[in-house]
């Protein structure tokens, strides 16, 4: 424990600091030097320097404080004793190194100050020094900008330093200095010995289960794109497991894991399984709660500002930047050359680009990382057109992949080669599981440019070299099963079945399960629940829950129910669930409540509802309602009304008013909502507006929008056009078509004209269709015509449907179906969570095109 600082002894620690970066300034003003030509003559790191000067920055190094002193011409010796007074205070002293146990191996990882930024995966942004060491690297970044998220970090190091394990993972977008924000974080635990451990080796997922048992006291574990360690099929919950024993073990503190992810992959981390489904990354999700922090895509006006000064000190690579990102603020993305990859890929060759947009589309449909040279190959044939394809010679693929393979500004390639390293493990160990891998070379595409596809190529379904490359050579069940996905959400679902069937035929019980889902999903019985009984008796479980459902739902109960016997044996919840569910409806009351309330005891939500039930009709009135709030609390509707109705029978006069009361103690926002429904449907208008408004007034900004269509609903215009505009300026682009619409309704077109605009530009393709209108009658066809246009280039389905309507009406058909064609091409058609695009124009997908499309689009001809 440190003893409390006193006030004097926190003025003298400040005071020290504050006259020795003051000595540090004068005499770099004196030497007319700028930090940057100072960090070239000291030999340090360019942010070790900006540190240094940095009025909220812990004090700096003896090292650095004896180097700037001896480079500036100051008393060395004035200088130390100035940072031994700033550095005397106790809240500035970390907690002592556990003791050494001699000859005891020190645990995974180097000391952070054996590593250089690079060797971590920070983003290089300019030319490579002469130099040597972790500095000659560092002097190829820029000086470093501090934003929000640093605050974040640097609390987590504080807390580190102090003793206590800390887990920070960083989101963001590609190229938005997720990683360098990490690096520059750790720097203060250099001076004090901590170790960093980079798990990678022979994969990110095996290193990290391997070893995160071994990680020591004083160890940052750099979990860099985590996605590679939490997403991997095979170990992603047990490294998530891992990592949360390591944080949670009192002998091993303090540890600091740092870690980076995509949006995306923390959306997919963090969604809840539908009921009855599996939940993939349930232990991943408990890691992140809390522990995430979104990283902006761009640098907002003070960043800019603080890059500017940085700029006139004299530091190029950012003065470079800001005349290019200055506008729009993506600084980090134009350092880490976005620009000049994109524009190599719109330059390149005809076959280096068609290979390029096989590597794109193969990364947006789920192929792993690292790409095999033969798929590649074959896949980009389709990509050209015929007079380029003639035109190739015979050395077009050596070409290709050496122009792709050339690097940009010296940091990234459009295709790089990526070299798999050996595995080394001690003699006569045993031989660690790999995956199975394709012969021959394997490439990864660049970050951005596999991002820039994400949005630029979404309404592209690759043509048939693809997906006939991919039946060929890729081998990985991983890839098979997402790439039969993508063909079936696509509607190509010739390719699905032989993808599915190959995928099947690597012996992976998850892509065999994926199987029989189909062969259920199209009504083959049999052949569904012949493949799940084979992948029972061979022992996989998550086949028992599918074939207990079928076995249900041809009348063998008693066959199901032992099934749900056999899975309840083994812990699965939902396994259990359903073996409750069998006891309660066979009359098996005791045994059902004693397994419900078991399952609630673990958090299963779903057995609240039931169990409150039993105990109401056991007359336990008090348990019931108990039970009931608990599952109410997670916007349980059916709960909410057996409250209402629990707390009417026992003689309360406002009923909704008590559960508001309770709930809002709580902070049950979702709950909250559903309570405001159910007074509104029951005519109480008055207490669901005085939910909603409490509800806006915590900062739940849909709660405005409801406001504002009730406010409407009973004719008050005025003030439903003032929750719209509030909710407008909170960022729900929705709303200004409402306030557009009451414009026009108030005989104000162009006032309206501006705002359907405006949710245009934010995004809203729907506004597209009531601004096209208002050009029509406004007697402008051309420029409807446009925004006609315009809305056949969204992706939204919900514009691409209206649009396809609205052609239909006029008679143009062929247009309507290439618009449908468009909305499967983007991923719509079959997709479990779009079930209301399976219907197009009055018509299921399945029979609009009854054999599928073939990729280019035209529907299948009859196969079996």
């Amino acid at each position: 424990m440190h003893e409390e600082l006193t006030a004097a002894e926190q003025a003298g620690a400040d005071e020290a600091l504050a006259e020795l970066r003051s000595m540090l300034s004068d005499a770099l003003a004196h030497k007319r030097l700028s930090k940057t030509q100072l960090a070239t003559r000291t030999g340090l790191g360019r942010t070790t320097v900006q540190l240094a000067f940095q009025e909220d920055a812990p004090p700096p190094s003896a090292t650095t404080v004896a180097t700037l002193a001896r480079v500036l011409g100051l008393q060395e010796k004035e200088l130390l004793e100035l940072r031994r007074r700033a550095t005397a205070a106790p809240f500035l002293v970390a907690e002592p190194a556990p003791e050494a146990v001699p000859g005891a191996e020190p645990g995974p990882g180097l000391p952070i100050t054996e590593w250089g930024p690079h060797a971590l995966e920070v983003h290089p942004a300019g030319p490579a020094s002469s130099r040597q060491g972790p500095d000659a690297v560092a002097a190829c970044l820029p000086g470093y900008v501090h934003r929000s998220h640093d605050r974040v970090l640097a609390q987590a190091v504080r807390d580190a330093a102090q003793g206590q394990s800390r887990m920070v993972v960083l989101v963001g977008t590609s190229s938005t200095g997720k990683t360098r924000a990490c690096w520059e974080a750790v720097q203060p635990l250099a001076n004090d010995g901590w170790r960093l451990w980079h798990p990678f080796d022979p994969t990110r997922a095996e290193a990290a289960l391997e070893d995160l048992k071994r990680v020591q006291p004083r160890t940052v574990v750099w979990l860099n794109e985590a996605q590679h360690y939490f997403g991997d099929s095979l170990a992603g919950e047990r490294v998530a497991a891992a990592v949360h024993a390591l944080l949670t073990h009192p002998g091993r503190a303090p540890v600091l894991v740092l870690g980076t992810l995509w949006p995306e992959y923390e959306r997919r981390y963090a969604a809840l399984p539908a009921p009855g489904q599996p939940d993939p990354h349930s232990r991943v999700r408990e890691l992140l709660a809390g522990r995430t922090f979104s990283v902006p895509g761009s640098f907002d006006a003070d960043a800019l500002h603080a890059a500017a000064a940085l700029a006139k000190e004299g530091d190029q690579l950012l003065a470079d930047a800001l005349t290019r990102a200055g506008d729009h603020g993506q600084v980090t993305q134009d350092l880490a050359g976005a620009p000049e990859l994109l524009r190599r890929f719109e330059h390149s060759t005809p076959a280096a680009k068609a290979v390029l947009e096989a590597a794109m589309d193969a990364r947006r449909l789920g192929v792993g990382l690292h790409l095999p040279q033969t798929f590649l190959v074959d896949a980009a044939t389709d990509y050209l057109s015929d007079s380029d394809y003639a035109e190739l010679g015979d050395d077009w693929v050596e070409a290709a992949f050496a122009e792709l393979a050339r690097p940009v500004h010296g940091k990234q390639a459009p295709l790089r080669r990526a070299a798999a390293r050996p595995t080394r493990k001690p003699p006569g160990g045993p031989a660690p599981s790999a995956p199975p891998m394709s012969a021959g070379p394997v490439f990864r595409l660049s970050d951005y440019l596999e991002q820039h596809s994400r949005t630029t190529r979404i309404a592209v379904c690759p043509p048939a070299s693809f997906w006939h490359a991919a039946h060929t050579h890729l081998t990985h069940p991983d890839d098979l099963s997402n790439l039969a996905d993508a063909a079936l959400t696509r509607h190509r679902l010739q390719w699905e079945h032989h993808l599915r069937n190959k995928g099947a035929e690597t012996g992976r019980s998850d892509a065999v399960l994926r199987l029989a889902e189909r062969r259920q999903e199209e009504g083959d019985f049999d052949a569904a629940e012949a493949i799940y009984q084979q992948l029972a008796d061979s022992g996989y479980t998550k086949a028992l829950t599918p074939l207990a459902r079928l076995r249900e739902n041809a009348g063998d109960f008693e066959a199901a129910e032992a099934i749900y016997h056999q899975l309840a044996s083994t812990g699965e919840y939902h396994a259990r669930f359903l073996l409750a569910e069998s006891w309660r409806e066979a009359g098996d009351l005791g045994p059902a409540e004693a397994l419900y309330q078991q399952l609630a005891d673990t958090g299963y939500t779903y057995a609240l509802f039931p169990l409150a039930v039993l105990r109401e009709n056991a007359g336990d009135l008090e348990a019931a309602e108990a039970i009931y709030r608990q599952a109410a609390s997670t916007g349980h509707t059916p709960s909410l009304v057996q409250l209402a109705r629990l707390r009417e029978q026992a003689g309360d006069p406002n009923p909704t008013e008590t559960l508001y009361k309770q709930l809002s103690d709580s902070g049950h926002t979702k709950a909250l909502f559903v309570l405001a429904g159910m007074q509104e449907e029951a005519g109480d208008l008055d207490g669901a507006e005085g939910i909603y408004l409490q509800l806006a007034a915590t900062g739940e900004n849909y709660a405005l929008v409801v406001l504002a269509g009730m406010r409407e609903r009973t004719g008050n215009l005025d003030a439903a056009e003032f929750f719209y505009q509030q909710a407008a300026e909170s960022g729900h682009a929705p709303s200004l078509v409402q306030l557009a619409r009451l414009r026009e309704a108030a005989g104000n077109p162009d006032a309206a004209e501006t705002l359907y605009q405006q949710a245009i530009d934010a995004g809203y393709t729907y506004a597209l269709f009531p601004l096209a209108r208002l050009r029509e009658e406004a007697g402008d066809p051309d420029a409807a015509e446009t925004l006609y246009q315009q809305a056949a280039s969204a992706t939204s389905p919900a514009t691409l449907i209206r649009l396809a309507r609205t052609r239909e009406k006029a008679g143009d058909s062929d247009a309507a179906e290439a618009l449908y064609r468009r909305l499967v091409d983007i991923g719509h058609a079959n997709a479990p969570l779009h079930p209301a695009m399976r219907v197009l124009g009055g018509m299921k997908v399945e029979d609009r095109w009854p054999y599928g499309l073939d990729p280019d689009g035209t529907p299948s001809q009859p196969w079996k």
